[in-house]
């Protein structure tokens, strides 16, 4: 206890000491999430930063500016994001994520530059 920043929790407290998301979920940081508004289930309760996340989630948002609004590290908000959708409470908008480019595609451009 710090008496002049009140109580201090440690990241690996929030987490349980976890350091990936349940069921091995991936957020990147520009997938962008939302509240579903559903309520949790008997046998979950959300903590306090659970709750600041779906506060913040009643708007779609990316997870990178989720994670500078509520100012814990992208780890820790990573497995709470986790547990929220592994609950129904959240879900996944948006995944910006872009496939593989072929390599024979690569090659053929760097082949067209070299000709140049």
């Amino acid at each position: 206890m710090d008496r002049e920043a009140g109580p201090v929790v440690r990241l690996y407290a929030l987490t349980k000491g976890r350091t990936q998301a349940n069921g091995g979920a991936s957020f990147g940081l520009i997938d962008v999430v939302v509240a579903t508004g559903d309520r949790p289930s008997e046998h979950f309760r959300p903590g306090p930063e659970h709750r600041r996340i779906l506060g913040v989630c009643r708007r779609p948002v990316p997870i990178v500016d989720l994670t500078s609004e509520i100012g814990l590290p992208i780890g820790v908000v990573r497995v709470l994001l986790g547990d929220l959708t592994g609950e129904g409470l959240l879900r996944v908008v948006s995944t910006q994520r872009q496939p593989v480019p072929d390599q024979s595609l690569l090659r053929m451009v760097l082949n067209g530059l070299e000709s140049l």
